[in-house]
């Protein structure tokens, strides 16, 4: 089964597609201000919920890494210079 290649929408009066580069940029922002009605925005004990999440998160994060870094700098130096050098 062969299929041919399919032609973008094409009406007969070609009112599908605006051929005006200023119809297309107006049809564009009609449909970025519809979609912009669909969203929903958080409550504020929402917000306030969701920021203490993601700050508690990057705390945590931040702790780890900072661990991560001192044992392998600890190790490098073990390695590198025969003592396990804890400071920076």
């Amino acid at each position: 089964m062969t299929e041919t290649p399919s032609k973008a929408k094409e009406s007969p009066g070609g009112k599908d597609r605006p051929r005006n580069i200023f119809a297309r940029m107006w049809r564009f922002l009609r449909e970025v201000i519809a979609e912009l009605k669909k969203v929903v925005r958080p409550t504020r004990k929402e917000l306030v919920n969701m920021t203490i999440v993601v700050v508690v998160f990057v705390v945590i994060m931040m702790a780890i890494v900072t661990g991560l870094d001192f044992l392998f700098g600890g190790i490098a130096g073990w390695v590198f210079a025969g003592k396990f050098n804890w400071s920076m």
